[in-house]
Protein backbone atom coordinates (compact mmCIF):
# COMPACT_ATOMS: atom_id res chain seq x y z
CA UNK A 1 0.00 0.00 0.00
CA UNK A 2 1.15 3.14 -1.02
CA UNK A 3 1.78 6.25 1.22
CA UNK A 4 -0.25 8.81 0.41
CA UNK A 5 1.00 12.76 0.80
CA UNK A 6 -0.79 14.30 3.79
CA UNK A 7 -2.04 17.74 2.42
CA UNK A 8 -0.31 20.86 4.70
CA UNK A 9 -2.99 22.33 6.65
CA UNK A 10 -3.36 26.40 7.08
CA UNK A 11 -5.03 28.11 9.92
CA UNK A 12 -7.55 29.33 7.62
CA UNK A 13 -8.25 25.62 6.15
CA UNK A 14 -7.40 23.64 3.22
CA UNK A 15 -5.16 24.91 0.88
CA UNK A 16 -2.88 22.69 -1.38
CA UNK A 17 0.04 23.50 -2.94
CA UNK A 18 3.21 26.01 -1.62
CA UNK A 19 2.26 28.92 0.79
CA UNK A 20 0.80 31.90 -0.56
CA UNK A 21 1.90 35.31 -0.28
CA UNK A 22 -0.65 37.51 2.16
CA UNK A 23 -1.81 40.52 0.28
CA UNK A 24 -0.89 43.60 1.39
CA UNK A 25 2.66 42.30 3.35
CA UNK A 26 5.92 42.78 2.62
CA UNK A 27 7.60 41.42 -0.70
CA UNK A 28 10.94 40.07 1.02
CA UNK A 29 12.37 39.55 4.83
CA UNK A 30 15.33 39.11 6.25
CA UNK A 31 16.20 35.02 7.24
CA UNK A 32 16.49 34.90 10.60
CA UNK A 33 13.97 37.06 11.77
CA UNK A 34 11.33 36.33 14.47
CA UNK A 35 7.73 36.92 13.62
CA UNK A 36 6.63 38.19 10.92
CA UNK A 37 10.51 39.14 10.17
CA UNK A 38 11.90 42.34 9.25
CA UNK A 39 11.81 44.77 6.66
CA UNK A 40 13.66 44.62 3.24
CA UNK A 41 16.89 46.46 3.64
CA UNK A 42 15.46 49.01 1.22
CA UNK A 43 12.92 49.90 3.62
CA UNK A 44 15.56 50.02 6.73
CA UNK A 45 17.75 52.04 4.77
CA UNK A 46 18.01 55.66 5.43
CA UNK A 47 17.17 58.15 2.60
CA UNK A 48 20.41 59.39 0.84
CA UNK A 49 19.12 63.07 1.61
CA UNK A 50 17.61 63.47 4.17
CA UNK A 51 15.29 66.43 4.66
CA UNK A 52 16.03 67.49 7.68
CA UNK A 53 20.12 67.44 6.69
CA UNK A 54 19.40 69.84 3.55
CA UNK A 55 20.15 73.37 3.87
CA UNK A 56 18.25 75.78 4.26
CA UNK A 57 16.87 78.18 1.05
CA UNK A 58 16.99 81.91 1.17
CA UNK A 59 14.19 82.51 3.27
CA UNK A 60 14.80 79.87 5.99
CA UNK A 61 13.06 76.76 4.99
CA UNK A 62 14.29 73.59 4.34
CA UNK A 63 15.28 73.44 0.50
CA UNK A 64 13.60 70.95 -2.15
CA UNK A 65 15.36 69.48 -5.33
CA UNK A 66 14.68 70.69 -8.22
CA UNK A 67 13.17 74.00 -7.58
CA UNK A 68 9.49 74.49 -8.80
CA UNK A 69 8.09 77.99 -8.65
CA UNK A 70 4.54 77.53 -7.31
CA UNK A 71 1.87 79.82 -6.86
CA UNK A 72 3.45 82.22 -4.69
CA UNK A 73 6.31 82.30 -6.77
CA UNK A 74 4.13 83.23 -10.17
CA UNK A 75 1.81 85.38 -7.82
CA UNK A 76 5.10 87.11 -6.38
CA UNK A 77 6.58 87.53 -10.47
CA UNK A 78 2.82 88.60 -12.04
CA UNK A 79 0.79 90.32 -10.09
CA UNK A 80 4.01 93.29 -9.65
CA UNK A 81 4.85 92.59 -13.31
CA UNK A 82 1.35 93.72 -14.21
CA UNK A 83 0.93 96.34 -12.28
CA UNK A 84 4.41 98.42 -13.07
CA UNK A 85 3.50 97.71 -16.75
CA UNK A 86 -0.12 99.41 -16.38
CA UNK A 87 1.87 102.19 -14.42
CA UNK A 88 4.16 102.67 -17.17
CA UNK A 89 1.73 102.57 -19.82
CA UNK A 90 -0.27 105.61 -17.99
CA UNK A 91 2.73 107.33 -17.31
CA UNK A 92 3.47 107.22 -20.86
CA UNK A 93 0.10 108.35 -22.62
CA UNK A 94 -0.51 110.64 -19.88
CA UNK A 95 -3.63 108.65 -18.85
CA UNK A 96 -6.14 109.07 -16.28
CA UNK A 97 -4.53 107.41 -13.39
CA UNK A 98 -2.01 110.52 -13.22
CA UNK A 99 -4.99 112.76 -11.70
CA UNK A 100 -5.82 110.73 -9.07
CA UNK A 101 -1.90 110.50 -8.60
CA UNK A 102 -1.78 114.36 -8.33
CA UNK A 103 -4.81 114.62 -5.89
CA UNK A 104 -2.93 112.17 -3.64
CA UNK A 105 0.08 113.72 -3.94
CA UNK A 106 -1.58 116.91 -3.23
CA UNK A 107 -2.82 115.65 0.35
CA UNK A 108 0.64 114.22 1.33
CA UNK A 109 2.97 116.41 0.69
CA UNK A 110 3.93 118.66 3.58
CA UNK A 111 7.98 118.31 3.92
CA UNK A 112 9.24 117.63 7.62
CA UNK A 113 12.77 117.05 9.65
CA UNK A 114 11.34 113.10 9.77
CA UNK A 115 10.18 112.76 5.75
CA UNK A 116 13.92 114.11 4.66
CA UNK A 117 15.39 111.47 6.88
CA UNK A 118 13.39 108.58 6.06
CA UNK A 119 13.91 109.54 1.96
CA UNK A 120 17.56 109.07 3.05
CA UNK A 121 17.27 105.95 4.15
CA UNK A 122 16.72 104.62 0.17
CA UNK A 123 19.85 106.87 -0.79
CA UNK A 124 22.65 104.99 -2.32
CA UNK A 125 25.59 105.54 0.63
CA UNK A 126 23.22 104.36 3.37
CA UNK A 127 21.73 101.61 1.72
CA UNK A 128 24.35 99.94 -0.16
CA UNK A 129 26.76 99.58 3.25
CA UNK A 130 23.88 97.90 4.90
CA UNK A 131 23.45 95.78 1.89
CA UNK A 132 28.06 94.96 1.72
CA UNK A 133 27.66 94.31 5.59
CA UNK A 134 24.75 91.45 4.76
CA UNK A 135 26.93 90.32 1.52
CA UNK A 136 30.34 89.41 3.73
CA UNK A 137 28.49 87.94 6.90
CA UNK A 138 26.02 85.72 4.70
CA UNK A 139 29.00 84.40 2.16
CA UNK A 140 31.31 83.80 5.33
CA UNK A 141 28.81 81.55 7.16
CA UNK A 142 28.02 79.93 3.75
CA UNK A 143 31.62 79.05 3.58
CA UNK A 144 31.89 78.08 7.35
CA UNK A 145 28.99 75.65 6.68
CA UNK A 146 30.49 74.18 3.59
CA UNK A 147 27.58 74.87 1.50
CA UNK A 148 28.10 74.57 -2.38
CA UNK A 149 28.40 77.53 -4.19
CA UNK A 150 28.11 79.66 -1.01
CA UNK A 151 29.54 82.55 -3.42
CA UNK A 152 26.32 82.45 -5.13
CA UNK A 153 23.73 84.17 -3.59
CA UNK A 154 26.19 87.44 -2.24
CA UNK A 155 27.56 87.49 -5.93
CA UNK A 156 24.13 87.72 -7.11
CA UNK A 157 22.66 89.89 -4.78
CA UNK A 158 25.87 92.42 -5.58
CA UNK A 159 25.43 92.36 -9.44
CA UNK A 160 21.15 92.90 -9.07
CA UNK A 161 22.08 96.10 -6.87
CA UNK A 162 24.43 97.08 -9.84
CA UNK A 163 21.97 96.69 -12.46
CA UNK A 164 19.09 98.16 -10.67
CA UNK A 165 20.53 101.52 -11.16
CA UNK A 166 21.14 101.19 -14.96
CA UNK A 167 17.40 99.74 -15.56
CA UNK A 168 16.04 102.95 -13.87
CA UNK A 169 17.95 104.79 -15.57
CA UNK A 170 16.55 104.07 -18.85
CA UNK A 171 13.11 103.97 -17.75
CA UNK A 172 13.88 107.57 -16.57
CA UNK A 173 14.53 108.32 -20.33
CA UNK A 174 12.00 106.18 -21.71
CA UNK A 175 9.37 108.01 -19.53
CA UNK A 176 10.67 111.37 -19.11
CA UNK A 177 8.21 112.30 -16.01
CA UNK A 178 8.37 115.62 -14.10
CA UNK A 179 8.27 116.10 -11.29
CA UNK A 180 6.19 117.61 -8.37
CA UNK A 181 5.47 121.00 -7.63
CA UNK A 182 7.81 120.44 -4.82
CA UNK A 183 10.71 120.26 -6.97
CA UNK A 184 12.77 122.36 -9.23
CA UNK A 185 11.44 122.17 -13.23
CA UNK A 186 13.01 118.51 -14.80
CA UNK A 187 12.07 115.66 -16.08
CA UNK A 188 12.80 112.09 -15.27
CA UNK A 189 11.39 111.15 -11.72
CA UNK A 190 9.57 107.82 -13.17
CA UNK A 191 10.28 105.55 -11.41
CA UNK A 192 11.90 106.23 -8.04
CA UNK A 193 15.46 105.24 -7.89
CA UNK A 194 15.50 105.94 -4.31
CA UNK A 195 12.81 103.27 -3.62
CA UNK A 196 14.31 101.09 -6.04
CA UNK A 197 17.49 101.04 -4.30
CA UNK A 198 15.86 100.42 -0.98
CA UNK A 199 14.22 97.57 -2.80
CA UNK A 200 16.91 95.53 -3.81
CA UNK A 201 19.52 96.57 -1.45
CA UNK A 202 17.42 95.87 1.83
CA UNK A 203 15.48 92.95 0.71
CA UNK A 204 18.39 91.08 -0.23
CA UNK A 205 20.19 91.54 2.75
CA UNK A 206 16.91 90.26 4.62
CA UNK A 207 17.41 87.51 2.42
CA UNK A 208 20.46 86.65 2.59
CA UNK A 209 20.34 86.62 6.29
CA UNK A 210 17.17 84.76 7.03
CA UNK A 211 18.65 81.35 6.87
CA UNK A 212 20.96 82.42 9.54
CA UNK A 213 18.84 83.28 12.03
CA UNK A 214 17.98 80.83 14.38
CA UNK A 215 14.79 81.32 15.83
CA UNK A 216 11.56 81.86 14.18
CA UNK A 217 11.10 85.06 16.01
CA UNK A 218 14.04 86.87 14.84
CA UNK A 219 13.18 86.04 11.26
CA UNK A 220 9.59 87.52 11.98
CA UNK A 221 11.58 90.54 13.47
CA UNK A 222 13.94 91.07 10.14
CA UNK A 223 11.32 90.85 6.97
CA UNK A 224 9.28 93.34 9.14
CA UNK A 225 11.86 95.56 9.96
CA UNK A 226 12.48 95.08 5.85
CA UNK A 227 9.08 96.14 5.22
CA UNK A 228 8.82 99.14 7.75
CA UNK A 229 12.19 100.54 6.53
CA UNK A 230 10.84 100.39 2.36
CA UNK A 231 7.39 101.51 3.68
CA UNK A 232 9.18 104.81 5.48
CA UNK A 233 11.00 105.58 2.60
CA UNK A 234 8.41 105.77 0.18
CA UNK A 235 6.22 107.60 2.48
CA UNK A 236 9.60 109.71 3.32
CA UNK A 237 9.56 110.48 -0.52
CA UNK A 238 6.02 111.51 -1.03
CA UNK A 239 5.74 113.45 1.98
CA UNK A 240 8.83 115.33 1.09
CA UNK A 241 7.57 116.09 -2.09
CA UNK A 242 10.53 114.21 -4.04
CA UNK A 243 8.55 111.71 -5.90
CA UNK A 244 5.11 111.30 -6.75
CA UNK A 245 2.80 108.12 -5.06
CA UNK A 246 3.13 106.29 -8.26
CA UNK A 247 6.69 106.59 -9.05
CA UNK A 248 7.37 104.88 -5.43
CA UNK A 249 4.69 102.33 -6.13
CA UNK A 250 6.04 101.09 -9.64
CA UNK A 251 9.35 100.90 -7.95
CA UNK A 252 8.06 98.97 -5.13
CA UNK A 253 6.78 96.49 -8.18
CA UNK A 254 9.91 96.35 -9.55
CA UNK A 255 11.83 95.34 -6.62
CA UNK A 256 9.34 92.80 -6.06
CA UNK A 257 9.61 91.58 -9.25
CA UNK A 258 13.69 91.94 -9.15
CA UNK A 259 13.74 89.86 -5.63
CA UNK A 260 11.90 86.92 -6.10
CA UNK A 261 13.68 86.14 -9.68
CA UNK A 262 16.97 86.77 -7.72
CA UNK A 263 15.54 83.88 -5.21
CA UNK A 264 14.46 81.76 -7.73
CA UNK A 265 18.00 81.84 -9.83
CA UNK A 266 19.82 81.52 -6.90
CA UNK A 267 17.43 78.37 -5.69
CA UNK A 268 18.06 77.01 -9.16
CA UNK A 269 22.28 77.53 -9.12
CA UNK A 270 22.83 75.46 -6.18
CA UNK A 271 19.95 73.16 -7.16
CA UNK A 272 21.75 72.24 -9.78
CA UNK A 273 25.33 72.05 -8.02
CA UNK A 274 23.68 70.00 -5.21
CA UNK A 275 22.72 67.14 -8.11
CA UNK A 276 25.82 67.33 -9.63
CA UNK A 277 27.75 66.92 -6.69
CA UNK A 278 25.00 63.80 -5.88
CA UNK A 279 25.72 62.24 -9.13
CA UNK A 280 29.43 62.35 -8.74
CA UNK A 281 29.24 60.67 -5.45
CA UNK A 282 29.28 57.04 -5.09
CA UNK A 283 26.26 55.20 -3.66
CA UNK A 284 25.61 54.24 -0.23
CA UNK A 285 23.31 51.32 -0.87
CA UNK A 286 24.86 47.81 0.32
CA UNK A 287 25.15 45.09 -1.24
CA UNK A 288 22.59 42.05 -1.18
CA UNK A 289 22.85 40.13 2.05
Amino acid sequence: MRDTPRPQGTVGGYRPGPPQLRPGRALAHTTGASGSGSPHRSDSRPPQTPRGGRPSDLIGRPGTTPPVPGRPASFLLGLPALLFALITWQVVVDGPLLRLDAQVSRALVHPDRISDLLADLGSVPVAVPVLAVALGYAAWRARRSGTDRWWLPATAAAALMVLVPALVVLLKVLTDRPGTPAVPPATGYYPSGHTATAAIAYGCATLLLLPWLRTALARRALVVLCVAVNAGVGFGLVRRGYHWPLDVVASWCLGAVLLTTFVLGVRLGVSRSSRRTSAGTPSSRSGPS
